[in-house]
């Protein structure tokens, strides 16, 4: 068995400076004078407030107290380094739950989330619905080592899974995800269930990882969401193809421009939010949203991540066959912000998953766990207890 060690976030000081020369020294150009800022992408307006105050107040030094105040650990899986956090809260062992970040996203996203639903008689909650919480950095994402080539959700599902059992000595567990970790957790479902020989006992999604094999619509409704998902994409899913097909090339313009990396993780931040919840600033501090980023940055991520499009498509796409189904008891919580990835019809999802429990949630969008943490810890937990 590989050794699972304790990990401390710290970055160099030379690394920070030149992160922050670089911010610094940015070179700024005409933005196209029209009504929504946002119009054409990136807002030139906000993004210099970003970097306004990631010069004169960000502090990562607090930022990396914030991701120091719950354990985290590393241990070698299939050849990489695998970067997790372990909180054993009033589970005390016995309930742990595996969360999945996608991108443009990080562990991060899960840390309002970590304290209620670790130590749920602290939050105003009840000790039985308490989790042990393991969290992991995806390959080639945040602390995580980076993979060689792309590696994808098939391979993370395995050795997620690996994590579970093998390193942490869970028998079974529970997985939750969105974005990507939505189709890892959606694959820790069909390939490591309880019912295939592995240790996932139930998921939960706030993404749809995979399509149907026959994917006809059935009903009216589902006509009209796969027109408006269509409308979506059309809209919204150019970076998809970019990442899916030519990947390296993106990597090449953002590896050595954290203003660059900044305006494409933020764009998205700014597209998939819940935003009659109000501006972005509303929504997430611009702490939150530099912490996230800066994850990116100070372990020069941003390539690697981009590499895990194309390998979903190296690892035959997600598409099931005719004969696959999630049968794993499944969740899922349709968020009504979320734009480009809209929750299916439900007769859609019971194509794919064995739907055991469903929730039309009040707000938020697509990075659930951040954006409205307290909705998203109530739900989970309400899962939970229903799968249980």
């Amino acid at each position: 068995m590989s050794k699972v060690t304790p990990f401390t976030v710290n970055v160099s000081d030379d690394g920070l400076a030149r992160i922050r020369a670089r911010v610094e020294a940015y070179r700024w150009f005409p933005a196209p004078s029209i009504g929504d800022e946002w119009a054409f992408g990136m807002s030139s307006a906000f993004l210099r407030d970003i970097q306004a105050y990631w010069l004169e107040q960000y502090d990562w030094r607090a930022a990396e107290k914030t991701l120091n105040a719950w354990p985290q650990f590393k241990t070698e899986i299939d050849g990489l380094d695998i970067h997790f956090l372990h909180v054993v809260g009033e589970a005390g062992g016995k309930r742990p739950l595996l969360l999945t970040h996608g991108w443009p996203g990080s562990v991060y996203e899960f840390y309002e989330a970590i304290g209620p639903l670790a130590y749920p008689s602290k939050h105003g909650g009840k000790a039985e619905d308490a989790f042990d919480l393991v969290i992991p950095s995806l390959p080639g994402y945040g602390f995580s080592a980076k993979p060689a080539a792309p590696t994808g959700q098939q391979a993370t599902a395995k050795m997620w899974d690996t994590l579970m059992r093998e390193r942490l000595g869970y028998d079974t567990y529970l997985a939750q995800g969105g974005d990507w970790g939505g189709l890892v957790t959606s694959l820790l479902g069909l390939n490591h269930g309880v019912d295939s020989g592995g240790g996932c006992k139930a998921i939960h999604l706030n993404m749809i990882g995979h399509q149907p094999a026959d994917r006809a619509p059935r009903t009216d409704e589902e006509t009209k969401w796969i027109a408006a998902s269509q409308a979506a994409m059309q809209a919204e899913g150019a970076y998809l193809l970019e990442q899916a097909t030519k990947p390296q090339t993106l990597a090449m313009a953002l590896m050595d421009s954290p203003m660059g990396t900044a305006a494409w993780i933020l764009e998205k931040f700014h597209g998939w939010s819940d935003r009659s919840r109000g501006k972005l600033t509303d929504i997430y501090s611009r702490d939150q949203l530099l912490t996230n980023v800066m994850i990116y940055l100070v372990n020069d991520a941003i390539a690697t991540s981009v590499w895990y499009y194309a390998a979903l498509f190296l690892e035959g796409g997600a598409q099931l066959k005719p004969d696959q189904k999630v049968n794993v008891p499944t969740g899922i919580a349709d968020y009504p912000g979320e734009t480009i990835y809209r929750t299916p019809p439900r007769s859609w999802c019971e194509r794919i998953y064995n739907v055991a429990y469903w929730s039309d949630m009040e707000e938020g969008g697509h990075f659930a766990a951040m954006e409205v943490p307290d909705l998203y810890v109530e739900d989970v937990r309400a899962w939970a207890r229903a799968v249980s």
